[in-house]
């Protein structure tokens, strides 16, 4: 359904009214709880929220809308701040001549989603900080990305005169402005009509494969030559096509250990930045987000499934501590990101990106200079040599644009610790432990005497769905009992704070003192909301096998089909049906930063189908379909469900593993440490306990709770048979 700024009762329905009357002649986002919205609540600027008091605004004073939108750790949205957004001459020019609406994108993702479709029609390209003249209808007349804020600067138009041209064009041609709009809606309209296939299209999957093969860069890993970004969607349809080609993990072990060695990785606190400026991994934009960390987290524990290569398991847990000490709170959840700029000093005023993580040669020497290793030689000097750092710094110019990391370095592994070991002469041993010790020494240096990144601390419902995953999945595989305490913690922080009357809330917000709090009118879930929180609770199920869970999976799986199912074409819009706001209801169709929701989804449907046979099955049948021509021309856009495709070509599903006290098998010892297809959700069911509960759940395992005797068995469904399983040589030639 689409409709334009239509019916204003309706949009006050559903965005809610926060102020009786609306002041233009003011910034208006003091009383927002997102940190974006709130970083810019100083500017000269009169900005306004995303709501329908502004919309209305807009018809009523005839002016278009300007549409800025970005996330608080974005850095290029730090920089269009900084040079237009706090620059009063500009700002005049903007409050005169528009309404300036400031739009967190991760707070509202379909909003800023249907735009950015926009920009990439009219650019090419596509990132943040978005800019959108539209109409008041909110039909988009002109887009782009950062600009800056006069026309000499990196080859870009200026701001101010991209102002200038569009508000003259809009008082003296306004017709051909508004239709313009028109135009490009009914564009945005026709792309997003999707067709629908009418056979599967397995073979997507080969071209997906070849797709990838061919955007792999061999030198140091990852999809393309700069920038790199981890698309960890990728490596997962490469790990779980390894099964049958060996070379598509050779390229997951590349990269994922390039990564690790480069300075995407934060080699004091771990973590992984967004993504790398150069070929190398050596650079990155230094902003951690919480959605990388749980899909990362993800591909290494798989890699080292299918592997078995205990480096990718140390890696997951590396991950994982970072997130419990900087990004988790007491209370369950887990915070959005940590910003790429900081101030360098306690006594700086100038933010700079990179600023918390970046050294000077001397800075290490001032503080390890005093130790040294068992030879006399200096660790400071080890250390120096672990991490490639030189007197001039270790960036190369072309990757730093606004001389921020001038003669700093940005900590990679350079050396192993077997050179390292001959080049210092000592033992290995002892390199490895006098690193680990410098490594606390800068640690702690680094927290107590630089200003720690801005942390993004609202809670995203979709983001908090990822990282519980990563811990339920770790917790199962390595019999983790702090990890599967912290996955439930998490869902009971998601039942509390995003779980209304069956429904589930898009965000909340800690407050100053630590308290979580949300807006008069709770903005409401997405659609990758309730997808990526199914996905944690049916891991915690697996992990548990407490009914209570699958329960709520279950729930949440019929509130998300009537709220956002297409029940002519199949397939989850990304929006609400009654959100007036939304001018055309588009389908996540991109594995891109997130995996999109309509991926996750058909995950989430095959593995309840496994489960309740039959219930969901026309579902996955038809999100297949619906996208169908995408998976067929573009497959490398959708790689997360070419693995759904391939495991729902493989066909299984249930595995019950059921006896006394199972979960000590041998049979759950080899399932934990084995790569099942995403399709499948095993049930470890102990005949010692009650099971009353989740048999009134899933009565077709009645027959095999009562089955006599004591040994453990399991059954595992493929397609329309189920195998009996009683060795675990049996076991292994089935997943072969």
């Amino acid at each position: 359904m689409s409709q334009g700024i239509g019916s204003l009762p309706l949009l006050r329905r559903f965005f809610g009214t926060s102020r009786t009357k609306l002041d233009t002649m003011t910034n208006q986002l003091k009383n927002e709880l997102s940190p974006y919205l709130l970083q810019h609540q100083h500017n000269p600027v009169h900005w306004q929220p995303w709501n329908s008091e502004t919309l209305e605004l807009a018809r009523t004073t005839g002016k278009p809308i300007f549409l800025s939108s970005g996330y608080s750790t974005c850095h290029w949205c730090h920089v269009m701040e900084r040079e237009s957004f706090e620059n009063q001459s500009i700002a005049d020019i903007m409050n005169e001549k528009f309404i300036n609406i400031k739009l967190d994108r991760e707070e509202r993702p379909n909003i800023d989603g249907m735009y950015m479709y926009v920009v990439q029609a009219i650019t090419g390209g596509g990132g943040w900080p978005m800019s959108v003249w539209m109409t008041p209808d909110l039909h988009p007349f002109y887009a782009g990305t950062y600009f800056p804020p006069e026309d000499r600067y990196y080859g870009r138009p200026g701001f101010r005169a991209i102002l200038l041209t569009i508000a003259e064009h809009w008082e003296e041609n306004q017709s051909r402005c508004i239709e313009s709009g028109i135009k490009i809606v009914e564009t945005l309209k026709k792309s997003a009509n999707l067709s629908v296939g009418t056979t599967l299209p397995t073979e997507s999957i080969q071209k997906c494969r070849n797709q990838l093969g061919r955007s792999y860069e061999p030198s140091f890993g990852g999809f393309s030559e700069q920038p790199k970004f981890p698309q960890p969607v990728n490596l997962q349809f490469l790990i779980h096509y390894s099964r049958k080609d060996r070379e598509s993990f050779n390229m997951v072990d590349r990269t994922l250990t390039m990564m690790r060695k480069g300075g995407i990785f934060d080699h004091l606190g771990q973590g992984f930045s967004r993504y790398s400026t150069d070929k190398k991994w050596h650079v990155p934009h230094f902003e951690k987000m919480l959605y990388d960390q749980g899909q990362i987290v993800s591909a290494y524990l798989n890699a080292y499934l299918v592997s078995k290569n205990q480096k990718f398991a140390s890696i997951a847990h590396e991950v994982l501590e970072y997130v419990s000490r900087d990004m988790s709170i007491e209370g369950g959840g887990f915070y959005s990101a940590e910003d790429a700029d900081s101030l360098p000093t306690k006594t700086s005023t100038e933010k700079k990106e990179g600023a918390f993580y970046v050294w000077e040669k001397s800075e290490i020497h001032s503080i390890l200079g005093n130790l040294k290793l068992s030879n006399g030689k200096g660790l400071d000097d080890l250390v120096c040599a672990r991490f490639g750092v030189k007197e001039n710094g270790n960036v190369d110019p072309f990757q730093d644009p606004h001389d921020e990391l001038k003669m700093k370095n940005v900590f990679f592994l350079d050396k192993g610790t077997d050179v390292l070991a001959t080049e210092f002469d000592i033992p290995e041993t002892e390199v490895v432990s006098e690193l680990e010790k410098a490594r606390e020494k800068l640690f702690d240096w680094r927290n107590i005497n630089r200003p720690r990144p801005h942390l993004d601390n609202k809670f995203i419902a979709s983001w908090n769905g990822l990282i519980t995953t990563a811990y339920a999945q770790a917790g199962f595989i390595f019999s983790n009992e702090s990890y599967i305490e912290r996955a439930q913690k998490s869902i009971a922080f998601i039942e509390e704070n995003f779980y209304f009357n069956g429904d589930l809330l898009r965000t909340c917000y800690s407050n100053n003192n630590g308290q979580i709090v949300n807006l008069a009118r709770p903005i409401p879930g997405c659609v990758e909301d309730f997808a990526n929180v199914i996905t944690a609770l049916l891991e915690i199920f697996q992990a548990t096998t407490k009914v209570h869970y699958l329960k709520l999976a279950l729930q949440l799986q019929e509130k998300q089909n009537s709220l956002f199912w297409d029940d002519k074409s199949g397939g989850y819009f990304t929006g609400r049906a009654d959100d007036a706001s939304v001018i055309v209801r588009l389908k996540d169709d991109d594995d891109g930063a997130e995996p999109s929701s309509n991926s996750t989804s058909v995950i989430n449907l095959m593995r309840l189908n496994s489960l309740f046979p039959g219930q969901f099955s026309s579902q996955v049948e038809k999100v297949f379909l619906q996208f169908s021509e995408r998976l067929s021309k573009i497959s490398i856009t959708l790689p997360l469900m070419n693995v759904a495709l391939m495991s729902h070509q493989e066909g299984f599903g249930r595995i019950l593993v059921i006896g006394k006290e199972p979960q000590k098998s041998e049979f759950m010892t080899f399932l934990k440490k084995k790569l099942i297809p995403l399709g499948s959700i095993i049930i470890c069911l102990d005949l010692n306990t009650d099971l009353s509960e989740i048999e009134k759940l899933i009565p077709s395992i009645t027959e095999k709770i009562r089955k006599p005797g004591d040994e453990v068995v399991v059954f595992i469904q493929k397609g329309n048979t189920e195998m009996k399983i009683e060795t675990v040589e049996s076991l292994a030639t089935v997943f072969d």
